[in-house]
């Protein structure tokens, strides 16, 4: 029935309950990773020797290096993680790993060429603030030992930061190390929350950070925050929402728990009934996607948000910004390589895997191996389909006919299954198709990774001079 004048215009509460209404029906389901190809796809049958014909190539093309260091260590458990992380008191703790990871960088740099400049370097963990200001030190010195680190204006180091470890002085400290973005986890600032997850840190104690953080210069911060959590509820969220939006952070995440006590231990010290059912998560996610609209944040894409003027909205206004196991980057044309256990590393379209183990890891650059025990080499449609979920997911549209022109296929035929798994979202007013380009709308804004899906069957792995890979699995 088509609307008349006597019809009544649509509200915005109408289109907040059709919205809503649309995250219940697709949100469901769907993966909750949107990287392509996934560490699911990963084979056992691609290793070291594998990893350093990768690197031997890489050098040949002189890209840019993006280098993530993986610290695992934590003092205290937080019960809602399923990182790969070790729980540790003491720091001398972690001089072993340290060594070890001197030999990685050694046995990686002989494959490199030390003029290759280090645009971005990422401490991820874990939680790097467990290294005390020495081992920081050594750390880095090592760092610039093996690859070159930059003094340039536009490098991008970051670190990431728990507020519970961390003070003035050591901000002061990283500064002075060349570091010039921080993370910081915050989670929430409900005090029954904190206790719940245990991890209790106060309101000032992170507030004295961020201060400090923006008054020194840092060229960006970033604060993580999490929904799904216990005794999470829309109101008590909404109020750390107002209170981070007051501290007016570049960029923030907010990541959706993954309660999942079957696989990691840490999940189990919770009490499930104490945990937000579906709707109120979905209610949580949607009143803090509204909220920090309002604030004038940019909804980046798969919850990330940045103000307008951060580098990575910036990037994607541009159509330059990328995706990858790190989340989004503004250094996507950059090899990454991954040091330390379970890290990973991307050259171009190869992909290897540390061992997950910190047993494996040690045994193997103890006997003066790479750690490497898994990985990928991806074929022709998993390059297509790697850069049509990239652009999708980065730009928030996608043009076929770029594609088509870039690959020399004709894409809409190639995905015309994915596009009429798609109808329904288009049907639905998800996305927009126009011609051969499709662009997300407001409303699919939260449905990223459904509208992802149709595009990211599994890729198909070309064979290796040292062996053949197979098949990835889902």
């Amino acid at each position: 029935m088509s609307a008349t004048a006597a019809d009544p215009p649509a509200t915005a509460a109408s289109s907040e309950a059709q919205d809503t209404a649309l995250i219940r029906r697709y949100g469901h389901n769907g993966p909750r990773n949107t990287t392509y190809p996934s560490a699911l796809d990963f084979t056992d049958e691609f290793g070291a020797s594998d990893f350093t014909e990768a690197l031997e190539t890489s050098n040949q093309q002189a890209r840019p290096l993006s280098i993530h260091v993986h610290i695992p260590f934590c003092r205290k458990r937080c019960f809602y993680c399923v990182c790969n992380r070790t729980d540790i008191t003491g720091n001398r703790r972690a001089e072993p790993y340290l060594s070890r990871l001197d030999r990685e960088m050694t046995l990686v740099g002989r494959h490199l060429r030390p003029a290759r400049p280090v645009e971005q370097l990422h401490w991820g963990g874990g939680m790097p603030t467990f290294l005390n200001l020495s081992q920081m030190s050594d750390l880095i010195d090592r760092l610039h030992a093996r690859f070159g680190l930059s003094n340039a204006t536009d490098r991008d180091y970051a670190i990431e930061i728990d507020p519970r470890a961390a003070d003035v002085f050591m901000l002061r400290h990283l500064q002075a190390l060349g570091f010039n973005r921080l993370s910081l986890g915050v989670q929430d600032f409900d005090p029954r929350v904190q206790r719940a997850i245990n991890r209790v840190q106060s309101r000032s104690l992170t507030e004295s950070l961020v201060d400090e953080a923006q008054r020194l210069g840092f060229a960006s911060l970033n604060l993580d925050l999490t929904i799904g959590l216990p005794h999470q509820t829309r109101e008590s969220f909404a109020t750390t929402l107002e209170q981070i939006v007051e501290l007016a952070p570049a960029r923030l995440s907010l990541f959706n728990c993954a309660h999942r006590p079957r696989r990691f231990k840490a999940p189990r010290h919770i009490d499930a009934s104490a945990l937000p059912d579906a709707e109120e998560t979905l209610a949580i996610l949607e009143t803090s996607h509204q909220r920090l609209a309002a604030a004038g944040y940019v909804h980046i894409g798969l919850e990330h948000y940045a103000r307008a003027d951060d580098s990575l909205a910036v990037a994607q206004h541009e159509g330059r910004l990328q995706h990858n196991f790190h989340g989004y980057t503004t250094h996507g044309h950059c090899d990454l390589v991954g040091l330390g256990v379970s890290a990973i590393s991307q050259l171009d379209d190869c992909y290897a895997r540390n061992a997950t183990r910190m047993n494996d890891y040690a045994a193997s650059l103890d006997a003066g191996r790479l750690a490497t025990r898994r990985g990928l080499r991806l074929s022709f449609d998993g390059r297509i389909r790697r850069f049509v979920i990239q652009r999708l997911i980065c730009d928030l549209r996608l043009d076929l006919g770029e594609v088509s022109e870039r690959f020399a296929i004709d894409a809409p035929d190639y995905f015309a299954e994915a596009l009429e798994a798609l109808e329904p979202a288009r049907r639905d007013g998800l996305l927009q198709r126009d011609g051969a380009t499709l662009d997300v709308t407001a409303s699919g804004h939260l449905l990223l990774r459904h509208l992802a899906m149709p595009f990211g069957a599994r890729p198909s792995a070309e064979p290796s001079r040292h062996s053949r890979i197979r098949r990835g699995r889902s």
